[in-house]
């Protein structure tokens, strides 16, 4: 089989994989991309995009219930499952449509199949068991990403027990549901499940849920969630499922105390764990952490010279922009432009799409005092925000933390509707390293959820004017 000469080789198409091609090409480089399932990776076809698309659904199915309170009139309003799922799907597959095109117009050379490293800067591509093309390149980037990740006795069966796989494609709507974890991709589940009136009860093995957000920001969620009939159990672990027929039995374990709870299913959201096995790193020499991702430089260096790793292969956090900006970072380093450096993981911005809506950056208020900041903290509520009350979306919080010493922006936490949206403002606002007299000379435009960012700033200098 005759052997493609490439300058850069990328295994994966996620939001890492293309991207890195994509870039890679932009900067005049021969690139492939190898792919053995879906163009956009698990985000683009079963994550980011199509839980968004099931979340819009059940945000609309909400507003419908509460037309009256908006002076309207909507009764006897139903939903059809399928129809839902039909559109998740279908957003994802055209956004996988948009990606391919994307890789066409940059001339990237697309590859269909599993890449497995073959030696050094070669990498065997095969489908189905039988040879593809055999590729090489001075450059190879890992990009394979990750999967759900499942402990003995907790695994998934795709009928009674799903991952998140199972979850976004479901063929009924479970009248009562047991969500295990509690980080984001467990909470979009539960919220969008709980709209349409199932029974849902999150289990959390540690004290709190979305446990790496502000602590103030997960009490108000649980609240929140508490408030529209979500169950939440912390401190608790599942320690058994025993399945039935059509029905799961779980043993719970809270603080040593034994309970049982009987659901029609189980979703498991405890984590990922990386795609490492059969790619051929074994015996390389790289290093990797004790679950399994690959340890890289600032850069995405290996260690081996010429190899690569972005993403969910190496350290958190597991977000799609997070490797999108890991493969510019790496592909821009390798083709030696000026001024490339590595990513400040506090400029990180999460996003959680749940009801109502969890976005933050940077440290929390507990994180910036074990760092031994000194801090000025900021809080302004969405009932003192004139949109917020026009949308029918009065509960939320803003939350700022400040070095009380330099003015130095620290961290930002909010909960309510559109933070997912609102939140790249501080994000821009930490990555120019801004100071609270920066902010507060902002001119925020009226009416927006956006002027209580502005009011947050106020509060945190004792300077608030709306609350």
């Amino acid at each position: 089989m005759a052997e493609n000469t490439f300058d850069l080789v990328v295994v994966g198409g996620g939001p890492g994989g293309y991207v890195a091609a994509i870039r890679a090409a932009q900067l005049g480089m021969k690139t492939a991309l190898v792919e053995r399932e879906h163009l956009g990776g698990i985000c683009l076809n079963w994550g980011c995009i199509p839980t968004k698309a099931l979340l819009r659904s059940a945000d609309i199915y909400r507003t419908f219930k509460h037309a009256k309170s908006f002076g309207l009139s909507a009764e006897g309003v139903g939903f059809d499952l399928d129809a839902i799922v039909k559109r998740s799907r279908g957003v994802a597959g055209q956004l996988s449509g948009g990606v391919k095109h994307l890789l066409k117009k940059n001339k990237v050379t697309v590859f269909d199949g599993h890449g497995r490293l073959a030696g050094k800067g070669k990498v065997a591509v095969e489908k189905d068991g039988k040879p593809v093309a055999d590729v090489a390149a001075k450059h190879i980037i890992l990009a394979t990403g990750a999967r759900a990740r499942t402990f003995p006795g907790l695994e998934a069966d795709g009928k009674l027990v799903w991952t998140y796989r199972h979850a976004l494609v479901p063929n009924t709507m479970p009248k009562k549901l047991l969500v295990v974890g509690s980080g984001a991709i467990g909470i979009e589940f539960a919220s969008f499940f709980a709209a349409f009136g199932t029974e849902v009860t999150v289990v959390e093995v540690l004290d709190r849920i979305v446990p790496a957000e502000d602590e103030e920001i997960s009490a108000f969620l649980k609240k929140a969630l508490e408030k529209e009939g979500l169950k939440i159990k912390v401190n608790t672990k599942v320690a058994e499922l025993k399945k039935g027929a059509d029905s799961v039995t779980a043993v719970l374990d809270e603080n040593g105390k034994k309970s049982e709870i009987t659901v029609d299913r189980v979703i498991l959201a405890v984590g990922i764990q990386p795609n490492v096995e059969d790619i051929g790193i074994d015996g390389l020499g790289l290093t990797q952490d004790k679950a399994g991702f690959i340890q890289v430089d600032g850069y995405l260096r290996t260690g081996v010279d010429g190899l690569y790793a972005i993403g969910d292969l190496v350290q958190g956090p597991w977000l799609a922009h997070k490797a999108s900006h890991e493969a510019i970072i790496c592909v821009e380093k390798i083709a030696g432009l000026p001024d490339v450096h590595p990513m400040n993981r506090s400029n990180i911005p999460g996003c959680t799409y749940c009801h109502p809506q969890v976005a933050s950056v940077g440290l929390t208020e507990k994180k910036a005092k074990e760092q031994g900041y000194e801090v000025k903290v900021g809080r302004f509520p969405f009932i003192g925000n004139g949109k917020a009350i026009a949308l029918g979306e009065p509960e939320g919080l803003v939350k700022t933390v400040f070095d009380a010493k330099t003015g130095e922006l620290l961290g930002a936490h909010m909960i309510g509707a559109e933070v997912t949206e609102l939140i790249q403002g501080y994000g821009i606002a930490k990555t120019l390293e801004t100071t609270e007299a920066d902010l507060m000379h902002t001119i925020f435009p009226h009416p927006t959820l956006s002027e209580m960012m502005h009011e947050s700033v106020l509060d945190a200098f004792g300077r608030a004017i709306h609350f």
